[in-house]
């Protein structure tokens, strides 16, 4: 028999401390994170308070991050510092407004609109009322309203004489919608989620899918692509060139325009070429996704968290001053506190100690990210004088031996960390490439090669564009030992299309 028994061991084990807890969290916070969690932390510790700068300095720092800050579109997300182009944007977006509201405003059927449960309460349409006129009101806080796609399609729907139930059963459809406008489930599940009391048949709710359909913009509901191409086909004048020919593509040969294979389509519907040319050109102007104009729009913006410029010949590279922290230990609040002499665990001595610790942490994470910086732009000079054609092959273990930093550390400082440069904005990892070999024995870069197969494809032929076999034997007569898989990887990298779908469509006549 066993029996139960204590044992004990002495075991070591490595733990991190909260303050290194804190200050590895902290370096690998985008700026705009890290911005989120100073502003938490001075709004829930008491000990901690906002460093207002003096006019001159704030002048300073925002002239100096509007200069900082390029329009960059490869890294996919942008930053317009301009106040032109946003007074420009303002301006056009506020006509937008204006014109899709009109008719909503200004319609007979506005008051039954507002009688749903769709409008405010009273109260509140008393205050809307009251505070739009006053003078001291921004016209833009009231004129920023977009309908949604399914508070489009209600509104439209107001405009067909409909008793309750087939308005029910077109809200019904209208609720199935996804965000780009089409219907994705079957008829007999919207059956199954209707109402026990409305006894819905699938007949009807076909008929309500039909309503639906008629709505503009035109394509909606459509439970297919064919089917939202066909709709929109419908929808536009019977003597619209290559209307017919295109309504019989899109509803039986759609693959085969996919796949370009335009002497297919001209020998199965016994037309020239030039006919499948309009048709195709009609194809093309319609619209895969009617319901994403309804989309709300979200703009992703960048902050760089470090600016480089060119200083008397030098490239340096210096913390963007818009994301310095703006923190400091509240010092009446910190003498109150020693005078009291208070217990050094109790829950106030804590939040002292954490805001102590918050400072130093963030200091050390500004520290670290400027030194990764400079070691980054040192390494990379070529790049910022000549572009992406110059980029040396880098890892982050270099940077991390040359820093005597841990190479976690090096990657956490580097990832969602941009850098403004003269040539755009660029995420740190944009500029660590693994190496590639060169028939002369040397190393280059692989976004030096993805430079290299752009520059290619921009310059080729678009009648007799480059294989990936041809860009490779062409790299490789450069000295650059690339295979063809490669090739094919670094050109999906860039969405750039193979040959077949850079070819010009009509090079040759379809007959």
């Amino acid at each position: 028999m066993f029996k139960p028994a204590f044992e004990l061991r002495a075991r070591q084990q490595l733990a991190l401390t909260p303050r290194l807890q804190q200050s590895v969290r902290l370096l690998q916070l985008s700026a705009l994170e890290f911005a989120q969690e100073l502003q938490q932390a001075l709004a829930t510790n008491p000990f901690l308070e906002e460093d207002e700068p003096c006019s001159n300095e704030d002048e300073a720092t925002e002239t100096e991050f509007e200069q900082g800050l390029v329009l960059h579109d490869e890294v996919g997300m942008l930053t317009d510092v301009s106040l032109n182009a946003a007074s420009d944007a303002v301006e056009d977006f506020s006509a937008d407004i204006i014109d899709s509201g009109d008719s909503a405003l200004h319609s007979d059927s506005m008051e039954e609109y507002t009688s749903d449960n769709e409008r405010d309460t009273d109260t509140g349409c008393q205050a809307s009322h009251a505070a739009s006129d006053s003078e001291d009101r921004d016209i833009g806080e009231w004129m920023h309203w977009r309908p949604s796609l399914r508070e489009h399609l209600r509104l439209e729907l107001r405009n067909y004489r409909l008793n309750d139930r087939d308005k029910t059963l077109a809200r019904l459809i209208i609720d199935a919608l996804d965000d780009d406008g089409y219907l994705r489930q079957d008829l007999s599940e919207l059956t199954d989620l209707a109402s026990d009391d409305l006894k819905v048949e699938e007949d009807e709710l076909r008929i309500a899918l039909l309503l639906v359909q008629q709505i503009d913009p035109p394509g909606i509901a459509a439970r297919s692509l064919s089917e939202c191409l066909s709709l929109q086909l419908a929808a536009q004048h019977p003597d619209t060139p290559g209307r017919a020919l295109a309504r019989a593509i899109v509803s039986k040969h759609l693959d085969k325009l996919a796949r370009r294979d335009f002497a297919e389509l001209a020998r199965l519907h016994q037309a020239d070429g030039e006919d499948v040319r309009v048709a195709c050109k009609l194809i093309r102007s319609l619209d895969p996704r009617p319901g994403a104009r309804f989309a709300a729009e979200h703009a992703d913006y960048v902050v760089p968290d470090v600016l480089v410029r060119k200083i008397k010949g030098q490239w340096v590279a210096s913390i963007n001053p818009a994301v310095l922290p703006r923190t400091r230990i509240h010092r009446t609040y910190a003498d109150m506190f020693q005078q009291a002499r208070c217990n050094k665990r109790s829950p106030l001595a804590q939040q002292l100690q954490e805001a102590r610790w918050l400072i130093r942490n963030a200091e050390q994470r500004f520290s670290t990210i400027h030194r990764v910086a400079e070691a980054i732009v040192a390494h990379q000079r070529t790049f910022f004088e000549y572009g992406e054609i110059a980029m040396k092959p880098l890892v982050l273990r270099e940077v991390a031996d040359e820093l005597r930093l841990h190479e976690s550390t090096v990657s956490r400082a580097t990832g969602n960390k941009y850098m403004a440069t003269p040539r755009g904005i660029y995420e740190f990892k944009h500029f660590f490439s693994r190496q590639l070999a060169t028939e002369s024995g040397g190393s280059c870069s692989a976004a030096a090669v993805r430079a290299l197969l752009k520059e290619m494809i921009e310059a080729e032929n678009s009648k007799a564009p480059l294989s990936d076999v041809s860009l490779a034997r062409m790299l490789a007569d450069q000295g650059v030992i690339v295979a063809r898989r490669t090739v094919a990887k670094y050109r999906g990298l860039m969405k750039l299309p193979p040959a077949e779908l850079r070819r010009e469509v009509w090079s040759t006549p379809c007959t």
